[in-house]
């Protein structure tokens, strides 16, 4: 607790002494593009964070954690290097790895599947110029989820760069990116080679990949789009240990027992080969309306070898989204209507065999899991004299699926969801250019994923429901001169049939359905602009403070003879406080330093064991060097800079208290990119 009280007084006096500068620049005024709906931050209705150009080059090239954890009510998790898990609002009680009930967008398509799941890590930090995170239920234009959306945006202007690292634990890095404007085309190649052993035993990460878009304005109307993204990642997982192995060897892979070998002894590991085509279309039929249309495609060959099973998985998936767009201005009012459908097939053969020491064995079960999902949407954009907004919308939701075993046995069945009408309103009201307040109210939806209707137990899971509730919440924006920005949330989400994760003796995941949550939490962020200290020693500074203080409860919640109701919710901290200082000495040396404080987190349902706070500090040192033509930018990232022994990504609900996936101790990073 003494580096938190540091910390804070660090930002306290900063933020003083930033106060005293008179400074004429203006804070940015940041607009968001919502998926082709742009509006200006202050002006949008939802609770939305951006995640800026200065935000990610704090990551370092394994992951987009370092900038995604300074967004309030957003938390990345990492179990392992390589294996990620996607929190908005603590929405991660559901997902022992992977990205499920947040709803994930790659510039115009979809990196979500039919059945909710994201293989969010197949992405390059380096790939991304700009996020928009949007968390709780939006309904309308994305569908039904309960968590959240992610929108991920490449380059959109003219770049050509190349980057190089290396790292403790064997770590090496390298990308090149080129975007250029051809003609009417504008291309785009980014290309990444990383690996690294990592801080822990049977840990090793492998991962390759290449982008290529190609946006071909063909006329004044008309805009083709088309992308391809190809990733062989292969990385290995250690597993989770129990608290005395942690403290006896924190490196150590989850050692065998008397009746189930270890992670190292069975080659435990994922290895996912994943490619994803598609092409977009849009048509401006006249200044008023409009036409959008995406189709896509993407295939996965994913291997599993876990410490009792080698599971292969071949995954087809194909996407369609249009939408018609109507929008209408007068002098003081602007409408805008949009009617559309987006749906998907995600078709999935998987086969189990026994796991002989990381090759396949004898065969025990293939199984034929089919989903299909979609949703009609109608929404409604309304701007009344730049001072009053609104955003109503209605989405009809399906979502059903079939499964067949083929092996040992032949059995098959099949399930249709309810369908879900899903409403969303939200209003904002500006009362200046820097002030406005804005109330929101919607409901969302979220089916099982097939990683839980077929889970590692390897039985299909026929009566799981999905969770579905309303969210309501108010939030307050508000811009202090030239300086200062500032932004608090209020939540109060209710949660029916909440999935939970349980995990057997063996090590394998189950779902089920944990009756009710309520779900309330304030989220607040500060930010300043970058001042100009009109110093060549201490030269600019700029800060960022965001933080989380939620109160997650079950309610109605009984498994068997234990009551539940009025337990912590999972794997969700109380309080989260991050920071982030960015200081300029000399007008060239750029320093970044951040800070994430986590509380301690409940590890089980009956909350009878609890991790331990953590304070995590990281430091990074940047240093652009002009040669003619090239810009190079020398850096040195320290992460863990107080080499703290702490969890990035506990197993909730582990078999045998195996809970813990210690994180690596101090390490460092050194790389070089160059600009062209």
């Amino acid at each position: 607790m003494t580096k938190l009280y540091f910390l804070l007084s660090v930002f306290s006096g900063s933020l003083i002494f930033s106060q005293q500068r008179d400074s004429v620049a203006l804070i940015s005024e940041v607009r968001i593009d919502a998926y082709k709906k742009p509006v200006p931050f202050m002006a949008s209705t939802r609770s939305a964070s951006v995640i800026s150009e200065n935000l990610l080059s704090q990551n370092i090239p394994e992951r987009m954690l370092e900038s995604f954890n300074q967004v309030p009510g957003a938390r990345m998790e990492e179990r392992s290097p390589g294996s990620y898990r996607i929190s908005l609002r603590g929405s991660t009680l559901r997902s022992p790895f992977g990205v499920r009930n947040v709803k994930v967008y790659l510039d115009d398509f979809i990196l979500s599947d039919a059945s909710g799941n994201t293989y969010f890590n197949v992405i390059s930090p380096e790939l991304i110029n700009r996020m928009e995170v949007y968390k709780g239920p939006e309904s309308g234009d994305y569908g039904a989820v309960t968590g959240g959306t992610i929108l991920l945006q490449t380059r959109n202007a003219e770049h050509i760069s190349a980057a190089a690292s290396i790292g403790s634990y064997g770590t090496f890095n390298q990308s090149f990116g080129l975007s250029k404007q051809l003609g009417k085309h504008f291309v785009e190649v980014f290309q990444n080679y990383y690996q690294t052993d990592s801080y822990r035993e049977q840990a090793r990460v492998n991962r390759k990949q290449i982008f290529l878009k190609d946006n071909f304005q063909y006329s004044a109307k008309g805009l083709l789009k088309a992308m391809l993204l190809y990733t062989d990642l292969d990385y290995q997982t250690p597993g989770g240990l129990t608290l005395e192995q942690m403290q006896a060897d924190s490196q150590q892979a989850r050692p065998g027992t008397k009746t189930v070998p270890g992670a190292k002894e069975q080659d435990a590991g994922i290895r996912n080969k994943m490619i994803l085509a598609g092409l977009s279309h849009e048509f401006n039929f006249n200044t008023n309306f409009s036409h959008f249309i995406l189709v896509q495609g993407s295939y996965v060959d994913f291997e599993n070898p876990f410490i009792t099973n080698f599971e292969n998985r071949f995954e087809k998936n194909v996407a369609l989204r249009t939408h018609f767009n109507y929008e209408k201005k007068w002098d003081r009012v602007s409408l805008a209507y949009r009617v559309g459908f987006e749906g998907g097939i995600n078709d999935i053969l998987i086969r189990n065999y026994d796991n002989n020491k990381g090759t396949e064995g004898n065969p025990q079960n293939f199984d034929q899991l089919k989903n299909i999902s979609g949703f009609y949407f109608l929404s409604q954009k309304l701007n009344i004299n730049e001072k009053l907004f609104t955003d109503i919308s209605l989405s009809l939701n399906s979502n059903s699926y079939e499964w067949e075993r083929m092996y040992p046995r032949m059995e098959n069945g099949d399930v249709r969801f309810k369908n879900q009408w899903l409403p969303n309103i939200g209003v904002t009201y500006l009362f200046d250019k820097g002030f406005s307040v804005r109330a929101k109210i919607g409901k969302g939806n979220s089916a099982p994923t097939n990683e839980e209707i077929r889970s590692s137990d390897q039985e299909f899971n026929a009566g799981l429901k999905p969770e579905y509730g309303w969210n309501k919440e108010a939030g307050i924006r508000k811009q202090f001169g030239n300086s200062i920005f500032v932004e608090g949330s209020y939540f109060d989400f209710r949660m029916k049939d909440a999935i939970v994760r349980r995990q057997n003796e063996a090590g394998q995941e189950y779902f089920v359905n944990a009756g009710e949550t309520v779900q309330k939490g304030v989220e607040v962020l500060l930010e300043s602009k970058n001042f100009d200290l009109k110093n060549n020693i201490f030269s600019n500074f700029k800060f960022r403070f965001s933080g989380s203080f939620y109160d997650f409860t079950f309610e109605n919640y009984r498994q068997n003879t234990n009551d539940f109701s009025g337990n912590d919710l999972t794997g969700v901290p109380e309080t989260t406080v991050n920071s982030l200082l960015n200081f300029t000495f000399f007008r060239k040396l750029m320093v970044d330093y951040s800070h994430f404080y986590t509380s301690r987190i409940p590890l089980n349902d009956a909350n009878s064991v609890w991790s331990e706070s953590s304070l995590v500090g990281n430091i990074q040192f940047r240093y652009p060097v002009a040669l003619e033509k090239t810009k190079l930018t020398v850096s040195l990232q320290i992460q863990n800079l107080y080499n703290e022994n702490y969890v990035l990504g506990f197993d909730t609900n582990a078999f045998g208290n195996r809970y813990y996936n210690p994180a690596a101790k101090r390490n460092f990073v050194l790389g070089v990119k160059a600009d062209f």
